[in-house]
């Protein structure tokens, strides 16, 4: 484990940078400051980049949008890699007509429209169309009541034998600088325990994720594991996900993670990073 003073040192080494999102790239509070020089950076130096995010509320054309309204235009649709495209290939190989029924926003439902299913809100299950129900997608955390729809979502599994996919498998986001709020992947284990059923998840620090993401680059060039780096704030999705698959990882203290806790957290869980930094911004030389 090295300490990094300017993440510029780390982008040397690699030729493909994966980025996480949230807490790396962006906060609570919009983009990380000065973000776009790294991005100014990767294009001077000829480096490939990809952002490989757990985030299945939006199609990846949708999250380009949110980063461009930001001011970072350096990030297209093509540059995204998420959690819900993995769900969407799991539901073209299984899932092959009918109803999925979901949690989350209309956006996040993206995933099953455009393969030519049926979406539904899990409000909208009931007595006269349960039995047409064929999986049931967590998406997101916003977009439902949670009191009402996750009683119908315990409801749904208990009577029907469907797959229950996690598309967003994260527990917790960052709300503020020192609290978190739940996420669909902390609802998610929560009716898992309930129904007594496993549920398949997509998403870091699942393998799947980064051999997803390593295919679509060996798909048009050779590539070895030792050119890529894997940035992320959190040691249990961003870090372990990156190290299992062979990846170096590079923790950055811009989010989950802060510098205070750092020491702490890496001796406690055991899960170490190739690198630590304080943020993923290039800084200019001195």
């Amino acid at each position: 484990m090295e300490r990094i003073d300017n993440f510029k040192t780390i982008v040397d080494k690699y030729n493909i940078i994966f980025f996480d999102a949230f807490g790396v790239l962006k906060n609570y509070h919009g983009l990380v400051p000065d973000i776009e020089r790294t991005f100014e950076y990767l294009k001077e130096q000829n480096k490939e980049y990809y952002i490989v995010t757990n985030d299945a509320s939006r199609s990846p054309v949708q999250l380009a949008s949110s980063y461009h309204k930001m001011g970072l235009h350096a990030i297209t649709p093509d540059r995204i890699i998420s959690s819900g495209m993995l769900t969407k290939e799991y539901l073209y190989l299984k899932v092959y007509d009918g109803i999925v029924a979901y949690l989350g926003t209309e956006d996040s439902a993206h995933y099953i429209e455009s393969l030519g299913l049926h979406p539904m809100p899990v409000s909208e299950v009931n007595a006269s169309n349960i039995d047409n129900v064929n999986a049931l997608l967590f998406l997101d955390d916003e977009g439902f009541d949670w009191a009402r729809d996750l009683n119908i979502a315990v409801n749904l599994l208990r009577k029907r034998t469907i797959p229950a996919i996690v598309a967003n498998t994260d527990d917790t986001y960052p709300a503020t600088i020192s609290d978190v709020s739940i996420a669909i992947g902390g609802l998610a284990n929560m009716i898992e325990s309930i129904v007594g059923k496993s549920f398949i998840r997509f998403g870091k620090p699942d393998s799947q994720m980064f051999m997803f993401a390593y295919d679509l680059i060996r798909e048009y060039r050779p590539i070895s594991k030792k050119e890529i780096v894997m940035v992320g704030d959190t040691l249990h999705t961003d870090i372990l996900g990156g190290n299992k698959f062979g990846f170096d990882t590079v923790l950055v203290l811009s989010g989950n993670t802060l510098p205070q806790d750092v020491n702490t957290r890496i001796n406690s869980t055991g899960i170490v990073p190739t690198y630590i930094c304080d943020t993923a911004v290039v800084k200019n030389d001195i």
